[in-house]
């Protein structure tokens, strides 16, 4: 897998992709109404977890076509959860200050997808220029929890590269972060081709394998109320269970409501 000196000895300081804010022991606040935006497929939907986000509050939740089969699987944030959030976060290789991870439908755990992790970086990450700027990173896990809590910046574990027909051709490894994995991205992508940073689309690995995929995405670019459909790009090998062909981004102007999803989920 070829690899880019450059780009590993800017970010070892610290890609820190990442981080959101912890659940409040408080009440939750402006439930999301709508977690399942209209897309291809119909059927019903399943609610994961509902938790405090910022001033507001946000859900994981999975929609099931007509066949009963998982079409499409995401998460819905309020308006009001992109105010209030931490002026501070992790450095360096650190993770996970600004965390929220919601669990997902006991009917869905495991087709891989086990769990989602909202993180939110106030102060963005290096290299600078280019991830520098207030983001989330929305981790869509396929290990186990308890496990992905335990990987430490020292864990052996985060050089066991996986196979190459499990990432994209040309995509590329990164420095490990602790309670995350290996994140692989794509130096095709726009914001290392002299566009500004609004979004982007990273594998991830641990242990040998892809352990999550993650849509990354600014502050200011949820902000601008967006409708976005972008297509993912595919490995030639897959874990067993459920995976997207594209991920969308969609403001819902009735329901002031943000919706970040993986569609078009094909077995495999």
């Amino acid at each position: 897998m070829r690899r880019f000196p450059w780009f590993e000895s800017m970010l070892i300081a610290g890609l820190a992709v990442a981080l959101i804010v912890k659940p409040q022991v408080r009440g939750v606040a402006a439930t999301p109404q709508t977690p399942a935006p209209q897309a291809s497929g119909g059927g019903r939907t399943e609610i994961g977890e509902v938790k405090k986000l910022g001033d507001g509050s946000v859900c994981s939740w999975v929609r099931f076509d007509q066949k009963n089969e998982p079409a499409a699987i995401g998460v819905t944030l309020t308006e009001s959860a992109l105010s209030g959030l931490p002026t501070t976060g992790d450095r360096g290789l650190a993770c996970c200050q600004n965390e929220t991870v919601l669990h997902l439908p006991a009917s869905v755990a495991g087709a891989p997808f086990t769990h989602i992790a909202v993180n939110w970086n106030p102060n963005g990450h290096i290299p600078e220029g280019i991830y520098d700027k207030p983001h989330f990173d929305f981790h869509f896990y396929m290990m186990d929890e308890s496990l992905r809590q335990n990987i430490a910046v020292d864990d052996a574990d985060l050089a066991k590269n996986p196979p190459a027909a499990c990432v994209p051709a040309g995509h590329v490894p990164t420095p490990g972060i602790m309670k995350m994995g290996v994140h692989w991205i794509d130096p095709t992508s726009p914001e290392f081709n002299g566009k500004p940073f609004t979004k982007t689309f990273i594998y991830g690995a641990y242990a040998g394998k892809v352990s999550f995929i993650e849509p990354m995405i600014t502050k200011a670019y949820l902000e601008s109320k967006p409708d976005s459909i972008d297509p993912i790009k595919q490995p030639k090998a897959y874990a067993a269970g459920y995976f997207p062909s594209q991920y969308t981004i969609k403001y819902d102007r009735a329901t002031h409501e943000y919706t970040i999803a993986l569609e078009g989920l094909a077995r495999h």
